[in-house]
């Protein structure tokens, strides 16, 4: 298990760096904490991620909606106050938004088998 001692995050002191997708763009705001990632990602409008990811994940949509594609074909709709929860290497995905989204994503060593 992990031993994080207590912490706060002032989300407005975290650097916003921006990632191309294959259209859009994402920003990431990045916390690592002894083995632990969290995210505040923000997709633009028109957004598609330009790769399958086949990492965990635990993905809270905080704001606007977004669609997660799996490889072989299905697709999941999250909105505002959904969650998703993948292990490592158990799906192919991928993220779209068509209007905007901005997620709370948490991944690290105990989401691998």
């Amino acid at each position: 298990m992990y031993k994080i001692p207590f912490n706060s995050i002032n989300w407005d002191n975290v650097e916003a760096i921006e990632y191309v997708g294959e259209t859009g763009m994402a920003t990431w705001q990045t916390v690592n904490l002894n083995g632990l990632r969290l995210r505040i990602v923000k997709y633009s409008a028109g957004y598609i991620a330009d790769h399958w990811c086949q990492k965990g994940h635990i993905v809270q949509c905080l704001a606007g909606d977004f669609t997660s594609e799996m490889e072989d074909g299905s697709q999941f709709f999250l909105r505002e106050g959904m969650t998703y929860i993948v292990s490592e290497n158990l799906s192919s995905h991928r993220s779209v938004s068509a209007k905007g989204v901005k997620l709370l994503i948490i991944d690290g060593e105990f989401l691998k088998p």
